[in-house]
């Protein structure tokens, strides 16, 4: 059922994306913008090219903090499979809240703070009431978790984003990829993280609500610098190759299928003690069942989320989900699922459109290459 326009909850900078032009939809329980006035494909390609701001405001915030002598790491780490003790203060890392299968309830962003005690986190904002209530109590006498209602959460993105950053954040420059500090932004103190959603370097900064519309009328004030929608963010997420939580990775998918086995560490590989450890530990040493990979479809229509596909004989082996038109490839691109056997780049599969066979080649993830910043400059 659609969400009802008049029970969706506004961001604080909900006057400013209606005013900047903004077409607002329901999204995550929030009136978000769409799209902006120059469309998605300008968006998407103004971010590739220069610096996009996001309003993210509607993902969940919270602070852990341990409980009666416990580390808030060793407690959240019964709920992950990641190494959060080895998270260094102000490092970030990308996690994967998981169930007793090895499911993906929701993948998260996790920092220690460099600024306090406990760790601060990051969820999606359809999962953000689900994850938090489930961290809480999970974690009940270990742990304390304090949910950040009174902040807001901007991204900006793109090649330009350091230098744009830097004229009201000196300091923005000493950070890389994954890391956090907290510093002013424009005289507004706020928590800046060198990272993103994009595949771009840039920045994802927790503002004060109070200060937020003014901090992002300060950074579209700057030439480079753009209003960027939810439709270009999704075509930008799919070029880069990150998983789209509720479509390419779910509660039935294992960090392992969803080749994400790189987020977890050596030393949980080896202790185990995560829920579905069993099952994701068994994953790691005989292989999954199915893999996620990266599709180019021929043509120039998008496949899309929900397309079977099929191998060399036609019978159905897959299914594709996320697809859509990438402007930086000028072309369709995809994400889906297939057996192991068909998952090597090269292979030749089908996507079964309306009953029509249409060619795909799997490739190797990203679409396009990262430019994150991993080393100081």
């Amino acid at each position: 059922m659609a969400e009802q326009s008049e029970n969706l909850r506004h961001t604080p900078l909900y006057d400013l994306n209606v005013q900047l032009g903004g077409r607002m939809v329901p999204f995550a329980g929030y009136a978000m913008p769409v799209q902006f006035p120059d469309g998605i494909i300008k968006e998407h390609n103004h971010a590739r090219d220069a610096a996009g701001l996001f309003d993210v405001s509607h993902m969940g915030q919270a602070i852990l903090e341990g409980s009666n002598g416990h580390d808030p790491a060793v407690a959240l780490e019964t709920l992950l499979a990641n190494d959060i003790q080895a998270l260094a203060p102000g490092r970030t890392r990308y996690s994967q809240l998981l169930n007793e299968q090895g499911g993906i309830m929701d993948d998260l962003m996790v920092t220690r703070r460099a600024d306090g005690p406990g760790l601060f986190l990051v969820v999606n904002a359809a999962c953000k009431d689900a994850d938090l209530a489930h961290i809480e109590k999970r974690l009940d006498g270990k742990a304390s978790l304090t949910r950040i209602e009174d902040r807001a959460l901007l991204a900006l993105q793109g090649p330009a984003a350091a230098a744009v950053l830097a004229r009201f954040a000196p300091d923005c420059g000493a950070l890389v990829f994954l890391e956090q500090r907290a510093m002013e932004v424009a005289g507004v103190p706020c928590l800046v993280g060198r990272l993103g959603y994009t595949g771009e370097d840039g920045y994802e900064i927790s503002v004060p609500e109070a200060e937020a519309e003014g901090l992002a009328r300060r950074l579209l004030g700057e030439p480079e610098v753009k209003p960027i929608g939810l439709g270009a963010r999704d075509s930008l997420r799919l070029e880069a190759g990150y998983c789209l939580y509720g479509h390419d990775i779910d509660t039935t998918t294992t960090p392992v299928e969803a080749d994400l086995a790189w987020s977890i560490s050596k030393r949980r590989r080896q202790e185990g003690g995560f829920p579905g450890d069993k099952i994701i530990l068994q994953q790691f040493a005989d292989g999954p069942q199915r893999k996620r990979i990266g599709l180019q479809p021929e043509g120039r229509s998008p496949i899309r989320e929900g397309t079977p596909l099929a191998d060399s004989s036609g019978q159905e082996v897959g299914i594709v989900t996320s697809g859509g038109f990438s402007p930086s490839c000028q072309g369709p691109v995809a994400m889906g699922y297939l057996p192991p056997a068909l998952a090597t780049p090269g292979t030749e599969v089908s996507a079964i459109v309306r009953g029509k066979a249409v060619p795909c080649r799997v490739v190797t993830l990203p679409f396009v290459p990262s430019r994150t910043v991993s080393t100081k400059k």
